[in-house]
Parts: structure tokens; sequence; C-alpha cells
């Protein structure tokens, strides 16, 4: 008999509210992250979540709640030297070159990686002896990075981390985003880059105003909160196809009949067992994208 132990909890928030003035910032988040897992927190802006990611850091405090990351609060001894942080502003010394950057961060960490290992993974091999001053947008948000993980940290945060990159320099972050989770790394990220998160994350946790509204899979909350389109020709009655699970709306243009659903094999599955006529199929998934409108547009959320 086999049997699977559990990965012990490396980030644990528990109520956690925060107001500013009049805003409701947070209004009592629970969220655990497992050691090894990558979990994206997503939202539309002033949802909550740069708030969030800096009482985990320790940067902010909390009016109510808890936070613990490796056991204990976020300060206690020995646990920054396991962090490692990208958010969207971060100054270094811009008279210094890359490399010196480099090299400084890793001085503040008991132990860290090399520094040409370093700017290897943040693709800055190149600009090693490159002046802070003359790096553009994107070759600065790599410089965040690589000072991120200048001290091998194993729980990563990444708040926006490929905000200012070309598609082809996000292609290779993800690629080493891949390396540092397959490292055993724990990364929380925070992304409006939902490709990004598909990509990348274990988990999603959406939040909205506050507070958290999904936390799942990409592909369970692409099912649950969105609708995929099935396209077909068929016998079966128009009120007949509205009482099947998960079905949210029954379209005709001409013979075709298109159903936007959140559960399309059991629909499909009721059809054939009903013995009706079914031709001309096409599914279009749900995607991550549509569950995300869906749960935090005003409208949709009205409309459901």
């Amino acid at each position: 008999m086999t049997t699977t132990t559990a990965r012990p909890t490396l980030v644990g928030v528990h109520g956690v509210a925060k107001r500013y003035g009049p805003v409701q910032a947070l209004a009592g988040v629970d969220l655990s992250v497992s050691r090894g897992e990558t979990v994206a927190i997503l939202g539309p802006n002033g949802a909550g979540k740069t708030t969030l990611i800096e009482i985990m850091l320790g940067l902010r405090t909390a009016d109510t709640g808890t936070v613990t990351l490796f056991g204990g609060p976020p300060g206690r001894n020995g646990i920054p030297e396991r962090v490692g942080a990208m958010l969207q502003d971060t100054d270094v010394p811009e008279l210094l070159t890359v490399a010196e950057i480099v090299h400084l961060v890793r001085r503040y960490y008991p132990w860290s990686l090399p520094t040409a290992e370093i700017l290897h993974r943040a693709d800055l091999t190149d600009k090693a002896g490159v002046r802070a001053t003359k790096l553009s947008g994107g070759q600065r948000q790599r410089l965040s990075f690589a000072m991120a993980i200048a001290g091998d940290p194993d729980l990563l945060f990444l708040d926006e981390p490929t905000a200012a990159l070309d598609v082809h320099a996000r292609r290779a972050f993800w690629d080493q985003m891949r390396s540092f989770a397959g490292l055993g790394k724990t990364i929380l990220l925070s992304s409006h880059n939902l490709d990004e998160v598909a990509a990348l994350a274990d988990r999603v946790v959406v939040i909205r105003e506050g507070r958290v509204l999904a936390d799942d899979t990409p592909d369970r909350i692409a099912a649950t909160f969105a609708a995929s389109e099935v396209g077909l020709r068929t016998d079966a009655p128009s009120e007949w196809l509205r009482s099947l699970p998960g079905m949210v709306d029954v379209r005709s243009s001409g013979d075709v009949v298109t159903l936007a659903t959140t559960e399309p094999e059991a629909d499909l599955a009721a059809l054939f067992a009903a013995g009706h006529r079914v031709a001309g199929l096409t599914v279009a998934r749900a995607d991550l994208e549509s569950a995300f409108v869906a749960l935090t547009d005003d409208d949709d959320r009205s409309a459901a």
C-alpha cells in the first residue's frame, strides 16, 4: 500500500484585514501555501494583491489576523534570509554595475548563489559590467529578479515580474521560473498576464475588494466560473438543452446550435444517451481569462 505525505505549509494567512482610512484593502483573507507550490494571486487593480504581499513580507502590519512564514512571523530571526522578493518598484545603486549590485546583495545573506549563476538565471551575463543607469526597462526588471534570487531563497515573491519584458524575454523568464520551481522552491506570483499564470501556477487565488473569491487550479477555476462553447447540429429541443447541467445559454444560428456550458462533457453525454442527433461538433474550452472576467466584472457578477 502506497501512502502520500502532505507537503508542509510554508505560508499561512489567517483572517488578515487591512484598512487605509475609508478603504478596506483586505477583509479577512485566508490563504495556505505548501512547500514547493507555485501560487498566483489575481485580482483587478485595487483588489488588495500588493497589500497582501507586503503584509506577508512583513513590510506592512495587518490590522487583524496573522501571517506565518516557515511557522513563524515574517520578521522572526532567520526567516527573512530564506525569502526573496521582486516588487514592482525596486531601487538600486545607479552608479554600480550589474555584477557589483548582485555581489552587494549576495553579502546580505548567510548563503547565496554564485554571482555567475545569478546573472545567468536573470539573462544578464552580457550586462555584468554595465551600470544600472544604462539598463533598459526590461533589463532593470531582470536585475530585480537577480536581486530576488541572490540569496537562493526557499520562498520567492514576484509582483508583476514580466511587466516590462518583451515576448522573447518573457518566455525566457518563464523557463527560469520553471527551473527554479523544479528545485523545490515555493513561489507566490502576482500578475495581470493570465497566459503567464496559466503557464506557471499550480494554484490560482482570485481576490476582489479584499476578499478571496476562488482558490483552485487554473483549469478548475476556468471550468467552474467560465462557460465552454459547444457548437453542433442537433434535433434536441432548445428547452430540453436549457435544462442540462451547467447550461448558461443556448443560441441558434441557422441549423447550428451553440451551447455555453460549464459541464460540456456531461451535456454531450446526455445528448448521446437520449439518442439525439449530433453532427458538426466543435468545442471551445473555457479559459482562465473568461473565468477571471466572470469573477471580477461587476456586470457579470450581478448577472450571476
